[in-house]
């Protein structure tokens, strides 16, 4: 008998340093679960500190490449008196490509939504001059393809398309706040 009382009571001192073990590991577990996720905050919030005036300064130059290839804007800032439409579309078109390509790093801090809107916009640009120029007559003049490109757009069924891309890049600034 005293054989098994003395191996019930390494038993119980067993089972109760596994039961002390146990406990500690819990709290031992959840104050370095809260120390991490202290960490992680603190992380970001530094990491916040270095990449948020990038990312304003990103959505400032996609805002600035939206209303320089919108129409209403690079028409006047590109128009050339004399010039015909075929020498005016293609100043616009390597005027737009110029800019996309000065601006494409933006995409690293614009959201990607944000960043196919910029790209669609470019593209339906670079479309609409196209259309408008192959519409015009050959001896046309930049003064023509202007007032086609403007009549175009003066015409569509929807809203302003350089209007709704700044909101949709209004829309993400307000996101980051």
């Amino acid at each position: 008998m005293n054989s098994i009382a003395y191996l019930l009571e390494i038993v119980e001192i067993a089972v109760a340093g596994v039961i002390v073990f146990f406990v500690g590991w819990v709290f031992v577990k959840a104050y370095l679960d809260q120390r991490f996720n202290f960490r992680m905050i603190e992380f970001k919030k530094e990491s916040l500190k270095q990449t948020l005036p990038l990312r304003l300064q990103a959505y400032e130059r996609t805002v600035l490449f939206l209303e320089r290839i919108n129409p209403s804007n690079m028409l006047i800032r590109l128009h050339v008196a004399g010039m015909s439409a075929k020498e005016m579309q293609n100043l616009i078109i390597s005027d737009i490509r110029a800019e996309y390509q000065h601006n494409i790093s933006q995409q690293l801090y614009v959201s990607s939504t944000t960043w196919n809107v910029v790209k669609k916009i470019k593209d339906d640009t670079i479309s609409i001059v196209n259309s408008a120029v192959k519409a015009l007559p050959d001896s046309a003049t930049s003064g023509d393809l202007s007032k086609s490109i403007l009549l175009h757009l003066a015409g569509l069924d929807t809203e302003n398309p350089y209007e709704i891309a700044l909101n949709i890049v209004k829309k993400d600034v307000q996101a980051l706040f």
